[in-house]
């Protein structure tokens, strides 16, 4: 994505068994990366939400499901969707919350207007859709915690939907953050089999519902002994019989 107003795009979770063909796109992620993105990619592709002009938005959905699994993370999920990048500086430096740099910057109008026109920093008079900011779809860090300057890049991923190109020098730029062009992933949506991910997903959530219930009563059990009330063992009615003394 590029300068001007912030556009939005991301991608969250899944499991092993993406099919990936080699040469693709998603050949050059991880199976953990894989399963992340295909199932915000799958997830997004059946309900994108309609935008005001009629056109799917996709690339909000996967971008609110990447920013909704770094909440629920307290911000160490790897997945930083929506990170723009001051492309004026060598190299190009993100643009993060004063307060958190592990998080990104979220009005970048406010962010130009204020500093922009730092004189330390040497930058141009900014001019809007020159590609003076540029934002990734998705950056994959190696420490969720710093902040996604190049060297805790592990991947800069554009995700891409059906109708949908790379604009005019977008790899390149993206090139340009990552530091290394086996950095830059280009992934069409095309490239993940939905019907494995929501096979998958749902095998896992039918294991899951069972987890809560198993949790809650080895809890009480572990309540109980800690307060010296071992529960009697199944099949066994009324008190234990009274130890027997061991012999000398």
């Amino acid at each position: 994505m590029s300068d001007g107003a912030p556009n939005a795009s991301g991608g969250t979770s899944g499991g092993p068994g993406t099919t990936t063909p080699a040469g693709t796109g998603l050949s050059q992620l991880s199976p953990t990366d894989q399963s992340v993105l295909c199932s915000a990619i799958c997830k997004c592709q059946a309900a994108p939400g309609i935008g005001k002009d009629g056109r799917s938005l996709n690339q909000v959905c996967c971008s609110g499901r990447l920013k909704l699994l770094d909440e629920t993370l307290y911000g160490t999920s790897p997945y930083k969707p929506e990170v723009n990048y001051d492309m004026s500086q060598a190299p190009p430096e993100p643009i993060m919350d004063a307060t958190d740099p592990s998080r990104a910057h979220n009005w970048l109008p406010g962010w130009i207007r204020k500093y922009w026109d730092d004189p330390e920093k040497e930058r141009p008079p900014f001019k809007p859709n020159r590609g003076m900011i540029r934002r990734p779809d998705v950056v994959i860090v190696n420490d969720p915690k710093a902040p996604p300057t190049q060297d805790n890049i592990r991947m800069v991923v554009e995700i891409k939907f059906p109708n949908d190109t790379p604009g005019e020098g977008q790899m390149a730029a993206y090139t340009r953050i990552a530091g290394n062009p086996e950095k830059v992933v280009l992934l069409e949506s095309s490239e993940c089999d939905c019907g494995e991910v929501e096979r998958r997903e749902a095998e896992a959530a039918e294991k899951t519902k069972y987890a809560a219930p198993i949790a809650e009563a080895l809890y009480e059990m572990l309540r109980m002994y800690t307060r010296g009330r071992v529960p009697p063992l199944p099949g066994r009615r009324g008190p234990s019989p009274a130890p027997v003394p061991a012999t000398p």
